[in-house]
């Protein structure tokens, strides 16, 4: 497989690394060999190394002395540490989106989250859960806080990679998971923001016990 030019080929093959793990097909803990990924991907050894380094700092690679990168380990704490982190950034996102959103805003909103309920009535449960993330990432220009953006894309693939996690072992999920979005989209266009908390609490609590259930299963 060859990787075409980019903008950025170390986030292209960043993205075809971390695509593979959180598809499982990389398990936690696995060594990651620089020269599998050249031979696979046809580039050379300076992007990779550069990729692997990207992905260190999204959690998805840990790169240590003499060793080399493997696929970082997923731990109750490591999951408990995460969801922590992404609960309290997804209210703030939800609540300024809710504060900031224009009547020029409504219209594309209530049209990407019609367009997602019906991906997920009608696609795989894998193919929602990116549109679901994608979609998170169009409404980052209305809460206009950059850093915020910045930190919920690092956090991204790790978030991502534990909820494909989860679908693996209960692909019911997906339909709890579009609930949740179309409840959260109904509170933020409403401006009902004393919901927002309730709600992303909620989810990511019982996403919690999902992932940790998974966790065992897989390992």
């Amino acid at each position: 497989m060859t990787v075409l030019a980019a903008e950025s080929l170390a986030e292209k093959i960043a993205d075809y690394i971390a695509r593979l793990i959180i598809d499982g097909k990389l398990k936690s803990g696995q060594r990651i060999q620089e020269s599998w990924v050249v031979e696979e991907l046809e580039v050379s050894r300076g992007p990779v190394r550069e990729a692997l380094l990207l992905l260190e700092s999204r959690h998805m690679v840990t790169i240590l002395p003499r060793r080399g990168a493997m696929v970082t380990e997923l731990t109750e704490g490591r999951i408990h540490n995460l969801y922590d982190m992404y609960v309290v950034l997804l209210t703030m996102l939800a609540t300024l989106v809710a504060k900031n959103w224009t009547d020029a805003d409504k219209d594309p909103l209530l049209r990407q989250a019609m367009e997602l309920q019906q991906i997920a009535a009608t696609r795989p449960a894998t193919e929602f859960m990116y549109e679901a993330f994608n979609l998170m990432s169009t409404v980052y220009p209305i809460a206009k806080n950059e850093y915020l953006a910045q930190t919920l894309e690092a956090l991204r693939p790790a978030v991502h990679r534990i909820y494909a996690l989860t679908l693996r072992h209960t692909p019911g999920e997906a339909n709890v998971a579009k609930s949740f979005f179309g409840e959260l989209v109904t509170v933020v266009l409403t401006r009902d923001i004393p919901r927002i908390p309730e709600i992303c609490e909620s989810y990511g609590k019982r996403q919690r016990v999902l992932v940790i259930e998974a966790l065992k299963k897989e390992s």
